[in-house]
């Protein structure tokens, strides 16, 4: 299934505006007031009509493969939505099908990855049902009315001009006139958009009651950020939507979209679900779970774009949120290399075993008298290789202005990279000299929280010329979401810290001393006498 879920555009048109087709037109809702959102639903319709042309076959034939098509829903999908095949469909796609397919009663939850086509199969999904006799009367809904209109507008269109449908069961639009937001197809199916909090009552096509209700990106950030008004909505969703099926009947209920908070709509209702379908964009052994349409190297790209906090959120189900630790992050012209007192680089691999990739960080950083300056950093999710070659760069970033102290975590020592740094070090003609941090170190949040007065005392800085470093702004984005008990990865602060023992070791201790105004001489004698005073109390 491709990743375009055919419900993206924006925008829709004026009151009295038509979007024009094949047996008629249907109106849009009058909300939509931009031109561009006609051009773009009409442009979606002409190109369905170039993606389904039909083909030359007998009537023994059409029969034939008709009803092959509606005995294997993933071969339904390719004939009839070839606009939205650009790959092979992931085996958790074809397994979520088969349930909803199966199940008569049936009650899902899907939080998919963004771009794993979570609307554009449950759209697939709806029409094959209608066309096997499952479903009746749909219900598709969301956070707004016009969102659940948008959602359901491609199944509209579908059904309308898509000229495969329309040459197997014949032409969909009934004596009933198509509206955006609610129609009702020639053979009597019925389909309706309603936003969250609206009444799902007079969804009734004749004495049917809803057998199939879509919830869509129910979820919203400022509603997320409200637990009251989460589970108001969560009671409507199950009290007014759910309960609107029969008791007696087929009930197919799908709520589909990624988690954006701990507490919201979806996580609620993946504890009451008949099944809990989470996908990330990679599964347990670090491949992308949609193999068949994406690469580890693209999903790599996306991901180090975002940051990790927006990554985990978008395509890993993982909403974290910002620390209260670390606030105070600045950046600061470095000086000369020479100038510093010491420069320490200090690697930390966070190698978990098992995994072939983790998050990684090597920090190069230099004392003055006063202050630590981040000069250089590397932070990201790599291969022992690559991290090994960062120690190697550092070294050759800073030449023979000034020697530097290479340090790991002696744990990490292992005979497996000490060959990968002797291998580095045969392809650049020289050896790396690295020491092993041999001390036994205290819980890591306490050590890396010990960090926070440098921060707020102004003593703490990264480099300004690395400010649009993608490396550099992982690891301020590590110490920005640090927290104990937090799941965000630390080893960017946990390298820093090593760093900072290493240079107090060596002796680059900070001095500091707080700024103080000379008092005059009344201020002077107000503070002797207070003094006295408080020797005669003790």
């Amino acid at each position: 299934t491709g990743g375009s879920n055919g419900s993206s555009g924006t925008g829709g048109s004026g009151a009295g505006k038509y979007i024009k087709g094949k047996g008629g037109a249907f109106k849009l809702n009058p909300a939509y007031k931009n031109k561009e959102a006609v051009n773009f639903w009409d442009n979606y319709r002409h190109n369905l009509i170039r993606a389904t042309p039909l083909m030359r076959e007998t009537i023994a034939e059409k029969e034939h493969r008709i009803k092959l098509l509606l005995s294997d829903a993933e071969k339904f999908y390719k004939y009839y939505f070839p606009s939205y095949i650009d790959s092979e469909a992931a085996g958790f796609q074809k397994r979520a099908s088969k349930r909803l397919i199966k199940n008569r009663v049936w009650f899902e939850v899907r939080a998919w990855a963004r771009d794993h086509a979570k609307s554009a199969r449950a759209m697939m999904e709806v029409l094959y049902l209608k066309c096997i006799g499952e479903s009746k009367n749909i219900l598709y809904v969301s956070h707004t009315k016009d969102n659940a209109d948008e959602l359901l507008m491609p199944v509209m269109i579908q059904l309308e001009s898509n000229q495969r449908l329309i040459n197997d069961f014949g032409l969909q639009r009934g004596y009933v006139k198509w509206e955006m937001g609610k129609f009702i197809t020639a053979d009597g199916c019925s389909f309706r958009a309603i936003g969250a909090g609206q009444s799902p009552r007079g969804t009734r096509n004749e004495d049917a009651r809803p057998d199939t209700i879509i919830v869509d990106d129910i979820d919203e950030d400022e509603l997320c950020r409200n637990e009251a008004r989460v589970k108001d909505r969560f009671d409507w969703m199950m009290g007014a939507l759910f309960a609107s099926f029969d008791i007696k009947g087929n009930k197919r209920f799908l709520v589909i979209g990624n988690i954006i908070a701990k507490k919201s709509i979806v996580t609620m209702a993946a504890k009451v679900a008949d099944y809990f379908d989470k996908i990330n964009i990679f599964d347990k052994k670090g491949n992308p779970s949609w193999k068949e349409r994406y690469s580890f190297e693209e999903c790599m790209y996306m991901i180090n774009k975002l940051g990790y906090r927006l990554a985990q959120r978008e395509y890993f189900n993982n909403p974290i949120l910002e620390g209260s630790i670390f606030k105070d992050i600045q950046d600061k012209k470095i000086l000369p290399l020479h100038k510093y007192n010491y420069l320490v680089c200090y690697t930390d691999p966070s190698w978990k075993s098992g995994k072939k990739n983790d998050s990684k960080s090597t920090v190069l950083i230099g004392s003055t008298n006063t202050e630590y300056h981040v000069i250089k950093a590397f932070c990201e999710i790599t291969t022992i290789k690559k991290m090994v070659g960062w120690n190697y760069d550092i070294h050759e970033y800073v030449n023979d202005k000034k020697s530097v102290f290479f340090y790991m975590e002696a744990s990490f020592m292992q005979d497996l990279l000490l060959d990968e740094f002797t291998k580095e070090g045969e392809d650049r003609g020289w050896q790396l000299p690295i020491t092993g941090d041999t001390r036994k170190k205290p819980d890591k949040f306490q050590r890396v929280e010990a960090l926070e007065p440098y921060f707020s005392r102004g003593q703490w800085f990264f480099n300004a010329a690395e400010k649009d470093n993608p490396h550099m702004q992982r690891l301020k984005e590590q110490f920005q979401l640090f927290e104990r008990g937090g799941s965000a990865p630390d080893d960017g602060p946990d390298a820093c810290e090593g760093c900072v023992w290493i240079l107090n070791k060596l002796g680059g201790h900070l001095a500091w001393s707080p700024k103080t105004k000379k008092r005059n001489s009344n201020s002077q004698g107000r503070l002797k006498s207070r003094s006295g005073n408080q020797s005669r109390l003790r």
